[in-house]
């Protein structure tokens, strides 16, 4: 009898397990809908570039908050470009590039860049493939627009200048700063990509210990994965500081 019992419970907590570690793996992957979840909140316009129905983590969108007003006492307005994008959110963009649909620096790439490989590549200058971007944990922003010439105009520099002397406070920290030796690998540097890391850096860990190579699937060009270490130069390809 005891024993019985003992191995029904056991057999109990493992299916438990594995049940929270699947659904840990589906979140880090993008798999959800964030306005189904309680833990996401809508973000409210006029915080918004454009007015777009976004959604973040409710601590991500109060320490933002907390940013943003003590900006705007010294006459910074920051406001948020684009924030979670799920698995199909980011599929859609990805594919767009992808097939030529949006341009990448001004060419349709199946046209500019055949070879699928180096395709992949040249998309991963500036996006993550699906289930591999921060931006599935509600954790991450992009600050006033997403354009690298934007962040040298007069305004975007003010701006800019402001987050890299404050945005610590805050627990923000600018995840793709400027390749060099000390970060090699991923992404080209974002001026505009920020990450909430009292969040941000638990998820992280995460994703090292249960997302595997053959987990990120299911979008186009999706057979290159296996060609490309996406996990150790692109997730983990981040400035040391947001670690």
């Amino acid at each position: 009898g005891i024993s019985n019992f003992t191995t029904v419970a056991a057999s109990l907590s493992t299916k438990t397990i594995e049940q929270i570690q699947a659904e840990k793996k589906a979140y880090l992957l993008g798999h959800f809908d964030p306005v189904k979840r309680k833990d996401f909140v809508s973000i409210p316009v006029k915080y918004t570039v454009g007015g777009i129905k976004m959604y973040l983590r409710k601590e991500t969108l109060d320490a933002f908050i907390k940013m943003r007003t003590s900006a705007l006492k010294d006459k910074i307005t920051l406001n948020i470009a684009s924030a979670t994008r799920n698995f199909d959110y980011q599929k859609s963009l990805w594919e767009k590039k992808w097939s030529g649909i949006t341009l990448v620096d001004g060419k349709k790439l199946p046209e500019s860049t055949p070879e699928e490989i180096q395709r992949f590549e040249k998309i991963l200058e500036y996006s993550a493939s699906p289930g591999t971007s921060r931006h599935h944990w509600g954790t991450d922003l992009d600050i006033n627009g997403a354009d690298p010439k934007y962040f040298n105009t007069k305004r975007g520099k003010a701006e800019y200048a402001w987050m890299v002397k404050n945005a610590a406070k805050f627990g923000f920290c600018q995840v793709y700063n400027i390749k060099d030796e000390k970060r090699p690998s991923g992404y080209n540097e974002e001026k505009w990509h920020w990450s909430y890391m009292p969040l941000a850096r638990d998820f992280l860990e995460d994703y090292t210990a249960l997302i595997k190579q053959e987990d990120i699937t299911g979008f186009a060009g999706d057979t290159q994965v296996k060609n490309l270490s996406l996990i150790e130069n692109y997730v983990l390809g981040i400035n040391a500081d947001c670690i």
